[in-house]
C-alpha cells in the first residue's frame, strides 16, 4: 500500500516545515510550474536520481495529477525509501508555483 497526503493537508504541512519534495515530472514541465523547494527528479530517470536520495528522510513525491507519483512511490518504496504520494498532483496546489 503506498502512503498519501491529500493535497490541502500537504499545503498546510509544507508552510509548517520543510519537506523533501520530488517532483517527478519531465523537466519542461517542471519549468513551467512547480511547488516551492520541490526538486525535480523525472519518473523517466529514476532509477538513476534514487542514488541521490536518503534511505533515512522521507519524501514527498508530486507530479500533475498523482498518477505519476504514485508509481515513483511504489518503485522508491520497493527499494527501501520512505515516500508518500502527494494526491491532485500540481494541478491541485491551492498557492502560486515557481518558474
Amino acid at each position: 500500500m503506498i502512503n498519501s497526503i491529500a493535497m490541502m493537508d500537504f499545503y498546510h504541512l509544507a508552510k509548517q516545515k520543510e519537506l523533501n519534495i520530488i517532483d517527478v515530472r519531465e523537466a519542461y514541465e517542471y519549468q513551467m510550474g512547480h511547488v516551492p523547494h520541490a526538486k525535480n527528479l523525472p519518473l523517466s530517470g529514476l532509477g538513476t536520481y534514487k542514488l541521490e536520495l536518503s534511505p533515512e528522510n522521507e519524501y514527498y513525491l508530486i507530479c500533475q495529477s498523482g498518477a505519476r507519483s504514485e508509481n515513483a512511490c511504489a518503485f522508491l518504496r520497493d527499494q527501501g525509501y520512505q515516500v508518500v504520494n502527494v494526491l491532485g498532483g500540481t494541478a491541485a496546489w491551492p498557492g502560486e508555483l515557481m518558474r
